[in-house]
């Protein structure tokens, strides 16, 4: 399937209100291009039959231009065997375990739990979008919002979450 017929049917599927795709998380990421990164980081971590199942997921999909903004090398040390649970740790950064929908995200800033646990993101919705504020200090923007999937939503962004401080939110 096209990445152009992907986005096309989950644009349908939200616009006609359904639950279901044919598609899970994983499958509608690898077929688009944008995501390379992020495919190749979810199986280098072992996520990605865990977020092609069964779940509630919410995902933050960094875009490759997102993964290529951080520091030289940064990805490629974080692909290594023996990084992999730094690796895991920011990816689950980038996973709420509840279908979360733009229009869910109360306007204003509020504090969001990621599955990792160790962390809250910053989810500020307004009139202008949804914009994550994450433990870095900076805030990534919501570039493409509730693309459906059978197992939960994707909303694309263009920076990798980071882990650190709490952020600000209030």
């Amino acid at each position: 399937m096209s990445t152009l017929s992907t986005f096309a049917a989950a644009a349908v599927m939200a616009v006609a209100g359904s639950a279901a795709s044919a598609e899970s998380i994983v499958e509608i990421a690898a077929s688009d291009d944008r995501f390379s990164t992020l495919v190749a980081a979810v199986t280098a971590a072992g996520l990605a039959e865990t977020l092609a199942g069964n779940g509630d997921f919410t995902v933050y999909a960094p875009v490759n231009d997102a993964f290529a903004a951080l520091p030289d090398g940064t990805v490629e040390t974080l692909l290594l065997p023996e990084n992999k649970g730094q690796l895991t740790d920011i990816l689950l950064y980038h996973v709420d375990d509840r279908v979360l929908m733009a229009a869910d995200f109360p306007v204003g800033s509020n504090y969001f739990k990621p599955i990792n646990d160790s962390e809250r993101l910053c989810i500020t919705a307004g009139a202008g979008g949804v914009t994550i504020a994450d433990g870095s200090g900076k805030t990534a923007n919501v570039i493409i919002a509730d693309i459906q999937a059978d197992n939960g939503v994707i909303h694309v962004i263009d920076k990798v979450l980071l882990p650190g401080t709490r952020p600000d939110c209030h």
